[in-house]
């Protein structure tokens, strides 16, 4: 292979062929137990051709399987007849071979250096250990004498070995306790205690949002760890292009073979050529539904990755099934792509690859590395599961050749025949089961046309393009992790540049579905209004709902980009980083959803007093566009649940005989109910307002009034969303459209607003005071104003208004 190492298949492990080596019963057996140890370990068994050795030697070949460096298994077999013939005899010159082997890699061996960098030949004497000790010993008297037998022993033999790297540690250990007796003598009772080791707290890591939530509670937080370097700049865990030459992963085949891929020197150099060592990276969705918030992840990774460190990015349209592809999706793809804030560095498709591809496939046929099969959908999911062969797995090449021509030139019927890989069925990762690199399809595709009725598949195609785009860094959700044998599978078999791989983990988040099927039938089938529904963590939706993009990206970096469990994220979380943006961003404003009339029973008929709102909490006096005009009329408008007829002292809202306070206005004090047809319907409030503003009541009310008298007040629709799931997991259930909540959507169409809201236009966001953030939806018109409430003002842990 070009670029991927195949190594023998080694004779199988038994327990009495370790025990030889000199290892230990349970190492022997903890060895037998781990596939890829035992793989290893019986080739370098292989390698080194013995049955037995002395311990010392078993346990340095035991640390070569576990510890040698994948990039450089040319130069193993001369590692170990450096242990074999003992001119390598203890770990320190093992671990300096190792370092050196991993700075060399594939590259031509130096043996001068390596032996020089591994110290074989050197012998250091007892005396040279003995006149050292006895230095190391007097530097550190001090301590030594205060601390007595408590003393480090294994810092002191490391002072030592700074200076011979290569002595024996057992006498140079053996020396230091000696001489240590002699200097101390006896041991006290005080030497046998055992001294308390303190163990070192670590600073618990609280994320900022959670602490802002607890410390509106008023729960004590103790200070949070300072950030780590990964957490400022999570782009520092990929490595940089230049260093792709290690082995990316070992592809394990059940006849004991192991393909080590990897990019040999000559392959890289012209990768980095064709480059300029830039970072590639790309963004391949597949043009068949909306992107939501996990897409806005991916995009924060392959994108966030290719600026910081000065690259590029492709936006790559996986667009393999023509079937399933659609124009609106590519149209909106891009567009959201632009919206979130990245700039591709070019668009493609991996149908601009096809004729690659298709050449690609020829040649593997050629390789004896791909056949025609015949088999139907469910005799391959059969032989897949009985690890069987294909009957046809083994015809002759020629043969192939022609069917996949006449595949190629529609003279196959579909469903008939698919081009399979020849990797391994007996394999326990069905991802290596001679998965299907082509099928027919006789349907137009929506940007190659009509050309191919021949389509490849996602394994075949994905791996074979990034490849072709000379991409640095492919980069991909957890669940692709076991894809990764069958992915660098076809690239050492076609000898192509190996791209590095890194799986990260999934976004799951609370009360929503992320499955592009499942929000693909809720859109379908009408249970929410379409793929840009507010309460849809589409990004769609999401910008229609009035959350921006900085706001999305600030979440991802929160959450980071970490190989860790598919953990569920609270939806709290993306909410917080909303709040604290909008917070910032959104001018306040008044508005009132369920309106209850109120009178001002002392203020003169026809009079208007106009007052000044603050767009801003802490707006300045003399700057006047930091403010707007509230009209204050005898007729004023408040929310009915800020009225009850029973008071109570934990209440702050309007009673009969009690006073709140009207916001940027007066107070003002209930002196009569009205009722209507019955005792409940309370249809009007009776109150005189306090001009003077001597009286201090603790509740504040937002309100509208009417702008002139007999005119009623601006009157706009509010949709209110909550979360569309009852349950934190809906994906877990099987009958998750059960779970819909049925009170996710709430439209409020005759609330009253202050005048100023009329000029608001799509992409204005505001705070209605009390009520949450809320932002201008596409259904808006000059003549009826709809508003979306983009997220409360507290979330679940507390509620905002009068008590």
């Amino acid at each position: 292979m070009v670029d991927g190492e195949k190594a023998p298949a080694p004779a199988l492990l038994q327990l009495e062929t370790l025990l030889a080596l000199g290892l230990d019963q349970r190492t022997a057996e903890n060895a037998l137990v781990n596939s890829k140890v035992t793989a290893n370990l019986a080739a370098v068994v292989a390698e080194a051709g013995i049955t037995g050795c002395d311990k010392s030697v078993g346990n340095l070949l035991y640390a070569v399987a576990t510890k040698y460096p994948n990039n450089a298994l040319v130069h193993r077999p001369a590692l170990i007849n450096y242990i074999v013939s003992t001119k390598i005899k203890n770990p320190a010159q093992l671990d300096a071979a190792l370092s050196f082997l991993t700075n060399t890699g594939p590259e031509s061996l130096d043996i001068g250096k390596f032996e020089e960098a591994c110290g074989v030949g050197v012998v250091v004497s007892i005396e040279e250990i003995q006149s050292t000790v006895a230095e190391v010993l007097k530097e550190n008297m001090e301590a030594i004498l205060e601390q007595r037998y408590h003393i480090n022993v294994g810092g002191l033999c490391g002072q030592v070995r700074k200076r011979h790297p290569w002595g024996d540690a057992k006498a140079t250990k053996e020396e230091i306790e000696k001489k240590l007796a002699e200097i101390l003598g006896p041991k006290t009772e005080a030497d046998n205690v055992k001294p308390v080791k303190k163990k070192k707290e670590k600073p618990a890591k609280i994320e900022l949002w959670y602490i802002c939530e607890l410390q509106e509670k008023k729960v004590a937080v103790a200070t949070a760890a300072p950030p780590s370097e990964e957490e400022l700049n999570p782009y520092t865990i990929f490595p940089q292009p230049e260093e792709n030459n290690k082995v990316h992963t070992e592809i394990f085949f059940s006849d004991g073979n192991i393909w080590r891929a990897h990019n040999t020197k000559e392959i890289l150099e012209k990768h980095l050529k064709a480059t300029g060592g830039k970072v590639m990276t790309r963004f391949p969705p597949e043009p068949n539904g909306y992107l939501h918030i996990g897409h806005a992840k991916a995009m924060f990774i392959d994108f966030g990755l290719a600026k910081e460190r000065n690259g590029h990015c492709y936006l790559r349209f996986d667009d393999t099934n023509p079937e399933a592809e659609k124009k609106e999706y590519i149209d909106h793809i891009q567009e959201i792509v632009k919206w979130m804030g990245w700039e591709p560095y070019k668009v493609t498709y991996t149908s601009d690859y096809f004729q690659d591809l298709y050449e690609h496939a020829v040649e593997l046929i050629r390789k004896g590395l791909a056949y025609v099969d015949h088999q139907t959908a469910e005799q391959i999911k059969e032989y897949r599961e009985k690890k069987m062969d294909s009957p046809w797995r083994d015809r002759p090449i020629e043969e192939s050749l022609k069917l996949f021509e006449d595949m190629r030139r529609g003279l196959i019927a579909e469903g008939a025949a698919t081009l399979r890989m020849k990797q391994d069925m007996q394999n326990d990762n069905k991802n290596m089961s001679d998965l299907i690199a082509y099928r027919i399809k006789f349907t137009p595709h929506p940007h190659a046309g009509d050309k191919w009725c021949i389509y490849p598949s996602y394994d075949y195609a994905h791996c074979m393009v990034d490849s072709l785009e000379n991409i640095t860094h492919s980069l991909c959700t957890l669940e692709f992790d076991i894809r990764r044998p069958s992915y660098y599978w076809l690239l050492v078999a076609l000898g192509l540049y190996q791209p590095y791989v890194w799986e990260y983990s999934r976004l799951n988040i609370s009360h929503t579905m992320m499955s592009k099927r499942k929000l693909n039938r809720l859109v379908t089938e009408k249970w929410v209004d379409g793929w840009d529904d507010p309460r849809l963590l589409t990004l769609a939706g999401l910008r229609r709902r009035g959350v921006s993009a900085t706001a999305i990206n600030s979440f991802i970096r929160g959450i980071g980009i970490t190989r860790s469990d598919n953990s569920l994220i609270r939806v709290d979380r993306l909410e917080y980083h909303i709040r604290e943006e909008l917070n910032k961003t959104a001018s306040r404003t008044m508005v009132v959803l369920h309106p209850l009339k109120v009178v001002i029973t002392n203020l003169e008929d026809g009079k208007v007093i106009d007052l000044d709102g603050k767009k801003w909490p802490d707006a300045p006096a003399d700057e006047a566009s930091s403010y707007y005009k509230v009209p204050f009329s005898k007729t004023v408008y408040i929310e009915k649940t800020d009225f009850r007829v029973k008071d109570s002292k934990d209440y702050y809202g309007l009673a009969p005989g009690k006073s709140a306070l009207l916001r940027y206005a007066f107070p003002i004090k209930c002196t009569e109910v009205i009722y209507g047809d019955n005792p409940d319907d309370i249809v009007e409030i009776r109150a005189e307002y306090d001009p003077s503003k001597t009286s201090k009541p603790k509740g504040v009310l937002h309100w509208v009034a009417q702008p002139a008298p007999g005119v009623e007040p601006l009157k706009v629709e509010i949709r209110l969303f909550e979360k569309l799931f009852l349950s934190e997991n809906p994906a877990e259930l099987e009958d998750w459209l059960g779970d819909l909540n049925p009170h996710s959507k709430e439209v409020v169409k005759d609330a009253y607003a202050v005048p100023s809201l009329a000029t608001a236009v799509l992409g204005d966001k505001f705070q209605f005071e009390r009520l949450g953030y809320f932002a201008v939806d596409t259904d808006s018109t000059p003549e009826k104003l709809v508003f979306n409430r983009t997220v409360t003002l507290r979330d679940s842990y507390g509620k905002a208004g009068p008590k």
